[in-house]
């Protein structure tokens, strides 16, 4: 029995955030890891909802929740067995509609995890295709009667065997990832159309926006021509001009080696390599500096931002890849909270969540939150954790943090009231942007609201000078408090003392 099969139609409940609320900063929560609510040790979605009032205060204005429904793998999420529903560890689709209602009335939006490379093979329609060759469902995978050859996906043939010959399923099905996570056939319109049906599916709930993932693997045109194919484009233009039909919805997608195609596509994309580029400014390095100044110059100011993720490809824990260094930390989070684009921050990155020892791959990245410097629970459950805590957790922790003015934690909630405060940071254009040294600075400005953003990478303090600015003009300091303000000369240029490691933002008057 196929169990999410029918047609679904548009009812927009019509959103009740603001236009503005997906130019704001995300949090991207991992529900398992975040909060658990009822003590067995997994997190769940009324633990996520007893920190919405933390999500708030700290500033953030979307959430991104990895994949929320039914998996075979109990973890990863990605192997879903059922794609209009909820993981049963996490809760209930009421409980769903609990945690939409409380965060839209925080003026937070919810964006949900949607894979349309793959299913599980648990899933019953892959149970039905591989069941026989003459199964409606068969075509809606990837077969071949004999194994095709020459294949390699991330070193692994993608190629799976069904059985032995003589078996009424005989054949092999393709499956880029894992032989549990079979490939679509995204060439069948009836799977695409099932695939819309899914989007409206939890639009009509009120979802506010998907991440779409793997958008790279859709198609495949042969052996050599599997990654990144132009059949992939139409795929999700059609998806998004679904979503957009929705008020106030936000797309965005994974597609590590062609962000920019996708970025078109979708509308976001994630800016992958510019993350990178960020850590090594945040170093020193000159280079890299020079490549953040410059990025988005070129690159669409939708793109979305970020340090690190749940992926191990694209890094470990930001504080085991800084050594622990919060100074560098302080730029990373600085230059990503402060440029375009839409910021992503991976739950436990505001207070310096590390990675959990003896763990390795996605599983370290993915450690339970450290709520309080409790080495058994962390807070994040009264059972026994279903995963070891961060190694950090006794030290770095949402309770001894909060009450701490020059902590990490206090230095994101000055970056995202910024962002949330001065609205060229948060959608503005992007102008004048240079590099003196180890000083980038860059001028964000919307409806006639101008702010300048300086930020000294090096380790000994320097002086820069902005030049072009309106003669005999005012920058207002917002960042530091307490910071001096600083007058434009006859010639439209400022000098700006900047502290070794510091980050500077005016307002201009």
């Amino acid at each position: 029995m196929v169990n999410d099969v029918g047609a679904v139609v548009a009812t927009d409940p019509r959103s009740p955030l603001p236009a503005t609320w997906k130019h704001g900063a995300f949090m991207q929560v991992f529900v398992r890891s975040y909060q658990d609510s009822d003590g067995d040790g997994i997190g769940d979605l009324r633990g996520l909802i007893r920190r919405l009032d933390y999500l708030q205060d700290l500033g953030v204005k979307g959430l991104w929740l990895l994949p929320i429904g039914p998996s075979q793998d109990k973890d990863h999420g990605y192997a879903v067995t059922h794609y209009r529903s909820i993981e049963p560890q996490y809760g209930t689709l009421a409980d769903f509609d609990e945690l939409l209602r409380e965060a839209h009335a925080r003026g937070i939006g919810v964006i949900v995890d949607y894979v349309v490379n793959h299913s599980a093979a648990q899933h019953p329609l892959f149970a039905n295709a591989r069941a026989s060759t003459t199964n409606p469902y068969r075509s809606w995978y990837l077969w071949q009667d004999s194994k095709p050859g020459g294949w390699s996906i991330y070193g692994s043939d993608p190629w799976r065997s069904n059985g032995a010959v003589g078996n009424p399923g005989a054949g092999w099905y393709f499956a880029a990832f894992w032989d549990q996570m079979p490939d679509f056939n995204l060439r069948n319109a009836e799977v695409l159309a099932w695939h819309h049906d899914n989007l409206r599916f939890w639009l009509n709930r009120g979802v506010d926006g998907f991440r779409f993932d793997a958008v790279g693997h859709l198609v495949e045109n042969g052996s050599t021509a599997w990654n990144n194919q132009p059949q992939n484009v139409p795929i999700l233009r059609d998806a998004r001009a679904l979503i957009d039909g929705y008020a106030k919805r936000f797309l965005v997608c994974e597609g590590p080696d062609a962000p920019l195609t996708y970025a078109d596509a979708c509308g976001s994309a994630f800016a992958f390599g510019h993350h990178a580029r960020i850590l090594e400014a945040a170093r020193g390095n000159a280079n890299a500096i020079r490549a953040v100044a410059d990025h988005f110059v070129t690159s669409p100011l939708a793109m979305s931002t970020m340090l690190a993720n749940h992926d191990s490809f694209a890094g470990q824990r930001v504080f085991d890849q800084l050594g622990s260094n919060l100074a560098q930390y302080r730029l990373a989070a600085a230059t990503t909270l402060l440029m375009p684009g839409t910021p992503f921050i991976y739950y436990g990155e505001e207070i310096g969540l590390a990675g959990a020892p003896g763990l390795s791959g996605d599983p370290k990245l993915r450690t339970p939150m450290s709520w309080t410097g409790d080495a058994r629970t962390a807070g994040f459950t009264s059972g026994m954790p279903y995963r070891p805590l961060a190694g950090n957790v006794m030290t770095h922790n949402v309770a001894a943090q909060q009450a701490d003015p020059n902590s990490l934690l206090s230095f994101y909630k000055a970056m995202l009231a910024l962002r949330n405060g001065l609205a060229p940071i948060a959608s503005g254009s992007y102008e004048g942007a240079r590099v003196d040294g180890g000083v980038m600075s860059f001028q964000r400005a919307l409806a006639g609201q101008r702010v300048l953003v300086a930020i000294n990478y090096g380790t000994s303090a320097a002086q820069t000078t902005v030049p072009l600015l309106p003669a005999r003009a005012t920058l207002q300091s917002r960042f530091p408090a307490g910071g001096a303000d600083i007058a434009v000369d006859g010639s439209g240029n400022a000098v700006i003392a900047m502290p070794a490691q510091s980050v500077r933002v005016f307002e201009l008057r």
